[in-house]
This record gives C-alpha cells, sequence and structure tokens, in this order.
C-alpha cells in the first residue's frame, strides 16, 4: 500500500522518461541527481487543480512535423511516501494514421454517421493506476466529440462539415486520479463528395439578334463546387430537348448557337435552354456518388427586318345597301409588319378593281364608296388592295396584297307575313276528330308565308310552338315564300279528354339577318269527342266490412268507376257476378253495393266473400275490379259445457280440467273465462280463469286436512263453475263440478311422476314413451356398431407363439363370468332391469333362475335361453353403460314393470352379443 508523503511541487524534468514524454529537459528546468536529496518541500496546490507547467516540452515526433501543435503537460502534484516518486499518466502516441492513441492530427470524413466510435484514447500510468480519460472543448466551440472516462471510446455526436469546418481543436485529458496530463489536439476533417455544384450569378438571361451566325458564342455559364478532388470539378452539358438550336461547351459552359441553325424572332421568340452542371464523383457514405443541378437559361431573340408584310383577317368581304351615300364605309383592311418585335408603318393603295367608284385611305385602310349605289352597273365588285413596308426615307420596301369583294345588297326592310285564302292573316282555325293517326295531314290549313325582300334578308325559319311533339310544321326553313303543311306528329296529345280545343303558335324568324324581323299566327284546333276510353275503376280492388246477423239489403259499399268521354259513351253501369255474389247486390248507377233482402250473414258459417264488380259504358267497353268483404263476428253464442253435471277425481296435489266452448268466430267473443260461483265446502278450490284447471287450496295437502274438513267417508265434493266469454254483450254458462278428492298412491322416479301429471292425456304419455324407446334403440344401435368394429379388430389380431408356449407351464383361476341376479350390496345391482318396488307377493312365488355353472376354458357357458317365461325373473345383465339397465318402477294398478317389459328385446340382444364376444376371447387366448 502506498503511504501519504510529503506533497512537492515538481518540474516537468523531474517526471521519468515515458514512450510519450522521452525529450530532454527544457531550459530553465535542471533535473536533481540521483543522490541529491529532494528539494525542499512547498505548499502544495489543490488537488485535481492543474498548475502552470515550468516550460514548453516538445516530443520528438512532433518536432518533425511543422503544422502541429505543442504539447503542453501539466504535472500537478507528485507524492512522496516511502522514498518513492508518483508519476503522471500520460498518452501514447502512434501517430495520425492510428486510431488509437492521443487522438492529435487524426482525420474524419466529414460523411461519418452520428453515433460512430471514430477513436480510442490510449495512454498508461507508470504506477499502473487505474486511468480515466477526459475530453473537452473551447467556449464558445461546438462539441463534437464525446468520450468514454473507462474505456476511452471516443464517439461523434454532431454531423460534420468540412465546407464549414475542416479542423476541429480539442483538449484530451488523462489521469490517475492524483495527477492529471491534458494535451491540445487538432483533428482533420476530410472531404465527401457532399455538395452540388452551384450556379453562379444567377438567373441567366441573353438578349440576340435573330441574325446572329450559326456557331457563335453567345453565353458563359459559371458553376462551383464546394468539395475537393474530383468532386469538386464541374463539366456542363444541355437538356436534350426536340428542336434544340443551341449547344455548350462541357469545360468552359460557353452556350453558343448550334451549327447550321437559325433564329427566327417570328417563329420562337424566346427559349429555354436547361444547362446541366455535374460534378466529377466520389464517394459518400461508402458509395460513389454524381451530383448534378440545373438552371434555367432565357434566350430572347430580338426581331430584325427580314419578313414582309401581311393582311390580317382575310378573306374581306363588303356590302352596299341600297340606302348608302357617297362616302359611306365599306370595309376596312388590316396588315401588319412580319416583324413584330420593330415593326415598320403600312401604307394602302387600290391597284386594281375600283372602277373609280372606290377609294382607300393609305393608312388605315378604310375603303369608302365615292358615287351613289344607284349609278353602280355591277351587284359583286373585287377590289385589290396593296399593303406596303414604309422603310428607311419613307421608301416603300417589301408588300402584301389582299382581294375585297364587295356585294351590293337589298336592304332589309320587310317581315316575314302569313297569308290566308283571303290575303294576310294572323289566325288559322280547323274543327276535327280526336285522335288523327299519325303522320296525317291537317288538309283544312290553308297557309302561305312570304318575306318581300332578296337574298338572304328573304331567308326565315317555321317554327311551332305549343304542345311538345304533337305537330310538326314543313318546310322548316323557307326562302322567299312557301306553303305551310302542319302534321300530326303524336296522336296520343290530340285528346278531346284533356281538353276540346288545342292551340299553337306559328312563328316565322329571318335567319341571318341583324334585325331578325319576326311574324307570329294563332293555330287553333277545335277537337270532336269518340268513345276511346274505357270506364276505369278508382281502385283495382276493394274491400269492406258487414257485421253478421245485419238485416237485408244492409249497405256494404260504394264502387266508382269512371269513364272521361262525353255524352252516353261517358256514362256507367254496374253488375256484379262471381262465386259469393249470391248474396249480394249492386246498384247499376250508383256503384252501391248491398246484401239482398233474404241473406241472412252468419260469421260462423262464413266470415270471408269475395266476387268481381263490371262497369261498363254504352258501347261495352268494361273494366273489372274485386270485392273483398269480411263478415263481423258478433257475440251471438253463450261457452257451452259438455254436460251441466261433471264428474272429476282429484289426487291431492294435481289439478283438474274444465273447458267450455263459445261458437263465435272471433276474438274476444269465443274467449272464456272460468270463475266459481259457489263450492261445497266453501273456500276450497280454486280455479285458473283461462285454462279451467280447479285445483285445491294450497293448506289441503293431505286426507287427513280434507277428513277435518269434511266427515263424508266418500270426500266427494261439489261446486258450481261459471264460463264467460269476453265479447259485448257477454254470455255465460254454468255447469256443476261433482270431485271425488284422494290421495295418489306413493310412486318414485320421474317417469312416475310424468305419468301421473299426463293422466289425463294419454297421448302425451304415448309419445314420451315412443321417444324413449326411440333413445334406447338408437343407443343399442351405436353400441352394437362399437363392438362389432372392437371384434372385427380382435379377430386380426395374431398372438406371437412364443407367448402362447410362455404361458401354458402357468396356472391361472378359471375365467368364471357369473349371471348377475339381484342382489343387495353386490355391485353389479345397477345393471338390473327389474323393479327395486316390484310386488313382493310376485317375487316371493317366483323361483329365482340361478345361473349356468362358470365356464372353465377351453369349455365355453351354455347360451341363455332365447325366451324368458313369464315367471321367470329378468337377469341383471353387464352392459357398457350402467345407463342402458336402470331400475324399473310400476306403473300403478297394473304392476307390470315398465321399462324392464320395454326394452326386453333390447336385453337379449345383449346378452347374446356379450356371450359372444366372451367365445371370440376365449378362442383368441387360447
Amino acid at each position: 500500500m502506498r503511504r501519504e508523503g510529503m506533497r512537492h511541487w515538481i518540474s516537468a524534468s523531474q517526471v521519468p522518461a515515458s514512450p510519450s514524454l522521452s525529450e530532454p529537459p527544457e531550459e530553465g528546468h535542471t533535473s536533481s541527481p540521483p543522490d541529491c536529496p529532494p528539494p525542499p518541500p512547498t505548499p502544495p496546490p489543490p488537488r485535481n487543480l492543474p498548475h502552470e507547467p515550468a516550460g514548453p516540452r516538445r516530443h520528438p515526433t512532433r518536432m518533425k512535423k511543422e503544422t502541429k501543435t505543442s504539447v503542453f503537460t501539466f504535472v500537478l502534484l507528485l507524492h512522496f511516501s516511502s522514498g518513492q516518486s508518483d508519476y503522471a499518466p500520460y498518452f501514447y502516441d502512434n501517430g495520425p494514421s492510428s486510431t488509437n492513441g492521443n487522438m492529435d492530427l487524426f482525420s474524419i470524413s466529414e460523411d461519418t454517421p452520428v453515433g460512430t466510435q471514430i477513436y480510442v484514447l490510449n495512454g498508461t500510468d507508470p504506477e499502473g493506476d487505474p486511468i480515466r480519460y477526459g475530453l473537452t472543448f473551447q467556449t464558445g466551440s461546438k462539441e463534437y466529440f464525446q468520450v468514454d472516462p473507462k474505456s476511452g471510446n471516443v464517439t461523434l455526436v454532431l454531423e460534420l462539415d468540412r465546407e464549414k469546418q475542416d479542423e476541429i481543436y480539442a483538449l484530451v485529458s488523462i489521469t490517475d486520479g492524483r495527477n492529471k496530463v491534458v494535451e491540445n489536439v487538432r483533428v482533420f476533417v476530410t472531404d465527401a463528395n457532399d455538395e452540388p455544384p452551384e450556379f453562379q450569378n444567377l438567373p441567366f438571361i441573353v438578349d440576340i439578334p435573330e441574325d446572329v451566325v450559326a456557331g457563335s458564342s453567345i453565353y458563359r455559364v459559371q458553376a462551383r463546387d464546394k468539395d475537393m478532388g474530383s468532386g469538386g470539378s464541374v463539366s456542363y452539358s444541355l437538356q436534350p430537348t426536340p428542336f434544340s438550336k443551341f449547344t455548350i461547351d462541357a469545360h468552359s459552359g460557353i452556350l453558343r448557337v448550334k451549327p447550321g441553325e437559325w433564329l427566327d424572332y417570328e417563329t420562337t421568340p424566346t427559349h429555354f435552354v436547361t444547362v446541366v452542371a455535374k460534378d466529377g464523383g466520389g464517394k459518400y457514405k461508402g458509395k460513389h456518388q454524381v451530383l448534378t443541378s440545373t438552371a434555367t437559361i432565357t434566350v430572347n431573340v430580338l426581331d430584325a427586318q427580314d419578313m414582309p408584310p401581311s393582311f390580317v383577317g382575310t378573306p374581306y368581304f363588303g356590302y352596299i345597301y341600297e340606302v348608302s351615300v357617297p362616302g359611306s364605309e365599306i370595309f376596312t383592311v388590316c396588315a401588319r409588319d412580319g416583324d413584330q418585335g420593330n415593326p415598320n408603318s403600312i401604307y394602302y393603295s387600290i391597284i386594281d378593281g375600283s372602277d373609280g367608284v372606290f377609294d382607300i385611305n393609305s393608312t388605315s385602310g378604310c375603303i369608302t364608296l365615292t358615287t351613289h349605289p344607284s349609278l353602280l352597273k355591277n351587284e359583286l365588285y373585287e377590289i385589290k388592295v396593296k399593303a406596303s413596308e414604309v422603310g428607311a426615307e419613307d421608301m416603300l420596301q417589301d408588300y402584301d396584297t389582299a382581294v375585297v369583294m364587295v356585294r351590293v345588297v337589298d336592304l332589309n326592310n320587310h317581315p316575314p307575313t302569313f297569308y290566308g285564302e283571303n290575303g294576310p292573316q294572323s289566325k288559322f282555325e280547323v274543327t276535327m276528330y280526336e285522335h288523327p293517326p299519325s303522320g296525317e295531314i291537317l288538309r283544312g290549313f290553308k297557309i302561305t308565308v312570304n318575306d318581300s325582300d332578296q337574298g338572304a334578308n328573304a331567308k326565315f325559319k317555321l317554327r311551332l310552338v305549343g304542345p311538345s311533339r304533337v305537330l310538326r310544321v314543313v318546310p322548316q326553313t323557307v326562302l322567299n315564300e312557301a306553303q305551310v303543311t302542319i302534321i300530326v306528329e303524336d296522336t296520343s296529345g290530340i285528346d278531346y279528354e284533356k281538353g276540346p280545343t288545342l292551340s299553337f303558335k306559328l312563328l316565322a324568324v329571318e335567319l341571318d339577318t341583324p334585325e331578325r324581323f319576326s311574324a307570329t299566327a294563332d293555330i287553333v284546333i277545335n277537337l270532336l269527342d269518340t268513345n276511346d276510353n274505357t270506364p276505369k275503376f278508382t281502385s283495382e280492388y276493394y274491400i269492406a266490412r258487414v257485421a253478421e246477423n245485419s238485416p237485408g239489403g244492409t249497405s256494404v259499399s260504394t264502387v266508382t268507376a269512371n269513364d272521361p268521354d262525353s255524352g252516353p259513351w261517358g256514362e256507367v253501369k254496374y253488375t256484379i257476378y262471381g262465386s259469393g255474389s249470391d248474396l249480394f247486390s249492386i246498384h247499376p248507377s250508383t256503384g252501391l253495393i248491398s246484401t239482398q233482402p233474404w241473406t241472412t250473414l252468419d260469421a260462423e258459417v262464413r266470415s270471408k266473400f269475395n266476387f268481381y264488380v263490371k262497369a261498363q259504358d254504352s258501347e261495352g267497353k268494361y273494366s273489372l275490379a274485386e270485392v273483398f268483404v269480411t263478415v263481423l263476428d258478433m257475440n251471438d253464442h253463450s261457452p257451452e259445457f259438455g254436460d251441466p253435471l261433471l264428474e272429476k277425481t282429484m289426487i291431492i296435489g294435481t289439478p283438474v280440467k274444465v273447458e267450455a266452448v263459445d261458437e263465435d268466430a272471433e276474438s274476444p267473443n269465443n274467449v272464456v273465462e272460468y270463475s266459481i260461483m259457489t263450492a261445497d265446502p266453501d273456500n276450497a278450490f280454486d280455479i285458473d280463469a283461462e285454462t279451467g284447471e280447479i285445483q285445491l287450496k294450497p293448506y289441503i295437502k293431505s286426507m287427513e286436512i280434507v277428513h277435518n274438513i269434511t266427515m263424508q267417508k266418500d270426500c266427494k265434493w261439489s261446486l258450481v263453475v261459471q264460463a264467460r266469454d269476453r265479447g259485448s254483450p257477454s254470455f255465460s254458462t254454468t255447469a256443476v263440478v261433482n270431485i271425488d278428492i284422494t290421495e295418489a298412491t306413493p310412486l318414485k322416479g320421474p317417469m312416475a311422476a310424468f305419468l301421473m301429471k299426463s293422466r289425463d292425456n294419454p297421448m302425451k304419455a304415448l309419445g314420451m314413451l315412443t321417444l324413449i324407446i326411440s333413445l334406447l334403440v338408437g343407443a343399442t344401435v351405436l353400441i352394437s356398431t362399437a363392438m362389432y368394429m372392437r371384434n372385427a379388430k380382435s379377430q386380426n389380431r395374431v398372438t406371437p407363439a412364443r407367448r402362447i408356449i410362455k404361458r401354458r407351464p402357468r396356472r391361472q383361476q378359471p375365467w368364471t363370468f357369473n349371471m348377475p341376479a339381484f342382489k343387495l350390496g353386490n355391485p353389479t345391482e345397477k345393471f338390473l332391469l327389474e323393479d327395486l318396488e316390484g310386488n313382493p307377493e310376485q317375487d316371493a312365488g317366483t323361483p329365482r333362475m340361478r345361473p349356468p355353472p362358470p365356464p372353465c376354458a377351453p369349455c365355453l357357458p351354455p347360451p341363455p335361453p332365447t325366451t324368458n317365461r313369464p315367471a321367470e325373473r329378468s337377469r341383471a345383465v353387464p352392459t357398457i353403460s350402467g345407463a342402458l339397465a336402470s331400475k324399473g318402477s310400476k306403473t300403478g294398478k297394473s304392476g307390470r314393470r315398465k321399462e324392464g317389459n320395454m326394452s326386453s328385446a333390447l336385453v337379449s340382444e345383449l346378452k347374446m352379443r356379450l356371450e359372444q364376444k366372451m367365445i371370440e376371447n376365449n378362442q383368441g387366448y387360447y
């Protein structure tokens, strides 16, 4: 153990040489000889606080590198204990290419992911004490690294960017707990290809004349890449586009017009060229990548005088009207210089076709009339106009020509007019029958239409306005004059019942004139009626209700049918027919349905009637409707008991039931409620109002209580039961019920309880018995199938011969099968089929059959008798499940075993199959 000694401040020359600190003492510091006593002690500085070093020290390796920073070693404290010195720890200096040491001049790529372990600080303590590492940064600088104090693992914690900071300065420290050495280190950030090229002087806009020579340089593009090496080199290219007229130098970025290409302002005044700057590529995060940037160069083409003028809006048409005067404007032509970027003025002139009657303004291009329209000799003139470009010094240069067609036209001053047989007419009327055939011409109309103008002014369109698609007019387009024909298109629209009159508007409207003159005439059609409709009921069926026992002639319902025809065609007569109509009659004019005078309706006999009614007009057209009549039940029957004196036997605890029947047809008239009017003794019975079940009061639970109530030995009580229906008015009837009170013979088991409950309903007991037999038969079939499958598998088994030989010498107890009989305490009693509560006398008088002697191998037991004698007691047979051999009970007075007799055939079959199984097992064993 190290003892605490006196602490002294010592110079760096007193620290023993180490692999990282093996330089000679610096000037101003003298190391003491080994024999010299230590210098006098000086007050030690506070522990763990570094003090100023005595002088700069340089490691020999670092002295060889001019760019490496000086190493400052801080010796904090030296302990002297037992004549030994406490030396400071030191870092290993493994050079900049190593990934462990003091981290000085270490290089790291800027694409190193955050969280990566990039270096291991490595050092030692001369005394072998545990050491810890530290890593700090100057105040205000980013802390890119973190170090694990124990392991010295240095981890990158911030993302690096060489373009922003290519060197990182840090302070690394190593301490043994008493002495701490701090070194200033520099870490280099190396480049990765992570920066794309950046274009300079954006945006790129170039103005060039359209007559520039092909191959000329027009612009230079510049882009810079901040990366180093190949990643910082830039080459240029253009994105391929159809009909591109430019090319670029890959190295210099000079944009030129392609050889053989020419710019044209009139075709494309502006070009948009996309230039691509691509670096030389380099590694980034372990992969080679090439980065690109794009920019758009806008090339504006400046117009040059190289295009002739041209007329706009050709062909030209002008018109002279009959009201025109000299000086009237006929038409104005327009021409433009083809060089729109720098256009010249235009000079207009007439070079042919004027005939001295037209003139043109040289500046505006307006053509005017110089004479009166009545003096014109032609109806059509072709005027040839010239447009010349005015150049420098008002010299006429390039030109263009156009033809103006001038037509002398009539003035549109007459509207269309409709004419009848006696001249102009605005209303036309005709009388006809309804529903003429489609396509028929309405010849009653004599209509003519005329427009007195000429040419286009006399062209107009005819249109019939009214009920849609009923009539159509021919022709639809007229020039000057035409005969108007009206044709039937939809015959269903010409219906007298919809209206005795049809009205239309006949329009004539000019087509190609600015005035759009028009004329209107009224078309009126007066319709005559025909018998074209069938009487129609207001409903396809009618539902009526009538009370039973209603007197004859009672009104049941009224049916209505409508015929929209006029006169006698619209008169409807009603008749009735069909099964069930004999009891009813109908009024032929009003449609009132009533019962026949002799009819008596009874809902209990028949409550539903249906028949047909017929509506017919004077010409025999008719329609049908169905009538449903329901006879409403009236409470006209009182409830009736089967017998006014009823004899019943009641077992204490079990109710008896009385029933009365009401012959009314419907509820609530046929719903019966029961009540007790009187009883002897009083307050001994209750009755269920709905079912009619009579039972004793709950306190009467035994015959002793009955005997206490009455002294009669036969215990026969009487009561009067009333049955009342729920009709209105309500009817009732009564019956006397004599009840013989008795006590049930004690029976056990669920079957006995069921038989007691169902004694008044033998069909219910018979159904339950059938269900039990069906279940037993099904269980037998399942068991038989399972045993058959098992026996089939046993017959296929072959026992090895050696096994048989080994078992022969061994004496075994003979396998004995005893047919069990009923014995108390015997485990097989659960398989007994006989009733535990059987008749003792019968059991005593019937000798019990002994089982056959037990079989001894290889002998088999004798087969059981095929039939049981009447006096023979049934044997208990083992079964697969005890549920198949349950104990029986008596069914009352009969004394017969209920379940034993029901399943005798089943027991016999089970016995035979069991014995067959024993025979097969004995054969297979021996």
